[in-house]
């Protein structure tokens, strides 16, 4: 990524890499947002704004940033990300390392022209859940006028309690001040809630019901999970030897899509669903699709794919669709 960054950071290079792949051009409308096409980029693979030219190279139609804290942090001890290639997965506990807010959004000021981003909003790991609301708003106002659109990122198996905000009491208080600060600002920016797959039915039902309720714009499925029942015994045990961290790819597979298809039922068409989560292949974006995702977001199938699964899950949004 280090590389393709560099070579299209020169604009000469960077047509010539996006003229190396057919373009796909078939735009959605997403909570108000024209995307240029249905694939986007991961909270997680581009934590600091370092490959934004990279990414749309590549053919992303969208990339979100982060997850961003107000202060800079370090994250777990390293080793903390590690590949299981017999299952086409990953397991990370890096911990919301980033480089802060203030050193991040000078880096975006320069993006390139036509990509949609996103900003995944954090808190710092030592702050207190009671407060965690004040660090959400904070990057949101930092980055308000240089992003398309903000994701609450309460979902994050890797920092201590962040998924007791998924509770209903813990989610409105972080909500209702992201949707007030918005209503005071000249221009609407979509705010999306980024859940957990690890939920129960009941609890997936709640989620909706309080993020249709507090006026956000949408909601992506899913995070990565902690449960590791879907890898192989011998996966198992090398996922064992690795510790504690979320999985992701296609152990998750399943569980997404179960998921995503539960939340599509529950919102009943009040506001639009996001596919994440073990999107390993083009025939599983499909099948996103028809369970009724308006966007794709891909993290360990493109790790483990490479490009070319942007550009067949692109040409698979054929005529538009609003959402």
């Amino acid at each position: 990524m280090a590389v393709l960054q560099f070579f299209s950071s020169l604009s000469p290079m960077h047509f010539l890499l996006r003229g190396c792949r057919p373009r796909v051009l078939d735009p959605v409308e997403v909570a108000g947002l024209q995307f240029p096409n249905r694939v986007g980029l991961a909270a997680g693979f581009d934590k600091n704004a370092r490959y934004l030219r990279a990414a749309h190279a590549l053919g992303f139609g969208h990339v979100e940033v982060g997850t961003i804290t107000p202060r800079p942090q370090a994250g777990n001890p390293k080793p903390r990300l590690f590949r299981l290639p017999g299952a086409q997965a990953l397991i990370n506990r890096m911990g919301f390392n980033n480089d802060g807010m203030e050193m991040i959004v000078k880096r975006i000021k320069n993006r390139p022209a036509g990509l949609i981003l996103g900003c995944n909003l954090g808190k710092n790991k030592d702050t207190p859940l009671h407060e965690a609301h004040i660090d959400y708003l904070s990057v949101m106002q930092c980055f308000y006028g240089d992003v398309d659109y903000f994701t609450v990122n309460v979902s994050s198996p890797n920092t201590p309690q962040l998924r007791q905000l998924q509770e209903s009491a813990w989610l409105n208080k972080i909500l209702e001040p992201l949707v007030d600060y918005r209503r005071q600002q000249k221009n609407h920016k979509p705010i999306f809630l980024k859940i957990a797959p690890d939920l129960e039915d009941d609890q997936i039902r709640e989620v909706a019901d309080v993020a249709v309720a507090a006026g956000i714009d949408g909601i992506i499925a899913t995070n990565t999970t902690i449960n590791r029942s879907a890898l192989m015994a011998r996966e198992q045990k090398r996922a064992a030897q690795y510790g504690e961290g979320g999985l992701s790819g296609a152990p998750l597979t399943e569980r997404a899509h179960q998921l995503t298809q539960s939340l599509v039922s529950a919102l009943d068409g009040r506001i639009p669903v996001l596919a994440s989560g073990g999107i390993v292949s083009v025939e599983i974006a499909e099948a996103r699709f028809k369970s009724g995702a308006s966007l794709i977001q891909l993290y360990t199938g493109f790790v483990y794919s490479g490009p070319e699964l942007i550009y067949q899950i692109a040409r698979l949004s054929h005529g538009n669709t609003s959402a």
